[in-house]
């Protein structure tokens, strides 16, 4: 039903600033666990088994009871993850064009301004979860947190994810420490500029 996705690049791909030991644990433990737990989950649920990623996600109330919290906590962490290593490159290949500094410069007044925006809801959130990017079906866009492992798409299964960042401790704890601001301003030199170009461009009009 579902699998482990290929890490694009190596462990040490995005040294110095997310460190080969923790991209090893975080993919092959952290991540195979979500995996692991939802396929259990899943699989008590004949109904389910052929259910994308993303329908599971997005009818969670319509997903039995004895497994909703199961396939809610590890299906949001496993999908969360899928996207997550696809949001990130090697430093060497993340320059920014200059289409979506227009597109930032438009939609949030300047990549800078974009970035400490994110930045701030990424240090507000308490305790764990992720910060993202995100166009509603209205056409607009803004930034959001959520807590655990939830994704936006529990809540509204038309807006796209278009950048995501983990502020799980797992994700810096061992580089970083209890110092998530360093974290997050170290994460900006291998966010994958291209995957988020190649997401805002398959959708502007």
């Amino acid at each position: 039903m579902f699998s482990l996705p290929k890490l694009p690049y190596s462990f040490d791909a995005l040294e110095p600033f997310i460190d080969a030991k923790t991209m090893e644990i975080h993919y092959t433990k952290h991540h195979q666990a979500y995996l692991d737990k939802l396929y259990t989950a899943v699989s008590q649920v004949p109904d389910l088994e052929n259910s994308s990623i993303e329908e599971l996600l997005t009818s969670l109330p319509a997903v039995p009871e004895e497994v909703r919290t199961a396939v809610r906590n590890n299906g949001g962490g496993y999908y969360n993850h899928t996207l997550f290593w696809n949001m990130m490159a090697p430093p060497s290949s993340t320059k920014m064009s200059g289409t979506l500094k227009s597109f930032f410069d438009t939609s949030f007044g300047g990549v800078e301004d974009f970035k400490k925006k994110f930045a701030a809801e990424a240090v507000g959130r308490f305790g764990s979860g992720w910060v993202w990017l995100i166009k509603d079906h209205q056409g607009k866009y803004s930034i959001q947190s959520t807590p655990n492992q939830d994704s936006p798409l529990m809540e509204n299964p038309d807006i796209t994810l278009l950048l995501g960042l983990d502020v799980w401790e797992h994700a810096y704890y061992l580089k970083y420490q209890n110092r998530r601001p360093e974290y997050i301003e170290a994460w900006w030199n291998i966010v994958n500029w291209h995957e988020v170009e190649r997401k805002i461009t398959n959708i502007l009009p």
